[in-house]
């Protein structure tokens, strides 16, 4: 038996064959239940030029696999003809530690199962109705956020708020193609009355969005503050929330949105509900469509654990 090797060409044939909603979904369940070990975040932080590298892994009890995913982002790459997010997927025995696969996915698997995140948080919490679909950043995630987001919404309009003009013009062009008739919010302000189902996607820390600007029935899905620094929201926000979801209350009392409301006593621990909970219990969260609901998403291993093992029974096959 020997130890597999595959690379992002052969990882993206596999995906079309994956019903990637249903497997993420059933890692956060997993994961919710107490079923999986997931240990903190391995972290390393760089200032010149900025960036960060993330490594998790876990299992799930009772599967048969054990995976470590060292992923990267740095921010200034394009600067260098290079994507932002680089990295790997390594997939063990977890009976005997043998090393069954490395996934060199380059990052693309760890974009994947964000986006279908976003997905899932947009399925479970957001209004019935959603007019328009509002984008804060124009990178990698926020092309594959709106691309993502078609699983579970019929909406096309959407809205985008970005710093570099000529990347916004680039970001609008990009996802015509894609079927969304999309423009430019010139602000916040513009960007929060003309969307109820907002999604942030960069690497900020500092507020983008502003409590007083979000109007009643409106859904946030923060995604970009995935270390204790980062911030995109005002933490007022989730003062005013409804709901507050997690995809892990563990790691969100140590980084994201949730962290820096905590920090300044806007919310309690007790606030917080975990995405697997609500998966989990087939019930529907909002009960109106006048809520105000957010969801702060760190990543979690699982979600890395499951693409892995559906991506690897692909390869196999």
């Amino acid at each position: 038996m020997s130890s597999k090797f595959y690379t992002k060409e052969q990882i993206l044939k596999t995906l079309k064959n994956i019903n990637l909603l249903e497997s993420i979904e059933r890692g956060f369940v997993e994961y919710s239940r107490g079923n999986s070990v997931v240990p903190p975040v391995g972290e390393l932080l760089f200032d010149k030029p900025p960036g960060d590298v993330h490594i998790k892994y876990g299992y799930i009890k009772n599967q048969d696999n054990y995976v470590i995913k060292i992923a990267s982002g740095f921010s200034e790459n394009d600067k260098v003809g290079l994507s932002s997010s680089h990295g790997v997927m390594v997939m063990f025995d977890s009976k005997t530690g043998y090393l069954k696969c490395v996934l060199h996915d380059e990052g693309y698997l760890t974009n994947v199962r964000t986006a279908v995140a976003g997905a899932i948080c947009a399925k479970y919490l957001a209004p019935t109705d959603i007019n328009a679909i509002g984008i804060i950043g124009t990178g990698i995630q926020a092309r594959m956020q709106l691309e993502y987001l078609k699983m579970v919404t019929n909406c096309r309009e959407a809205l985008v708020l970005g710093r570099n003009k000529e990347k916004i013009s680039k970001y609008i062009d990009d996802m015509k193609y894609h079927g969304f008739n999309i423009r430019a919010a010139s602000n916040s302000k513009d960007l929060c009355e003309n969307s109820n189902l907002i999604v942030t996607t960069t690497n900020a820390n500092e507020s983008l969005i502003y409590k007083d600007d979000i109007k009643e029935g409106t859904h946030i899905t923060a995604l970009g503050s995935d270390t204790p620094d980062k911030r995109e929201l005002d933490s007022e926000i989730l003062n005013i929330a409804d709901f507050i979801v997690v995809d892990s209350i563990p790691q969100c009392l140590e980084r994201g949105e949730t962290k820096n409301a905590l920090d300044r006593n806007l919310i309690k621990k007790d606030d917080l509900i975990e995405i697997g909970s609500i998966i989990d219990s087939g019930k529907n969260l909002r009960k109106n469509n006048n809520e105000i609901t957010v969801a702060d998403l760190t990543g979690v291993a699982v979600q890395d654990i499951m693409i892995t093992n559906a991506v690897y029974e692909q390869l196999i096959k």
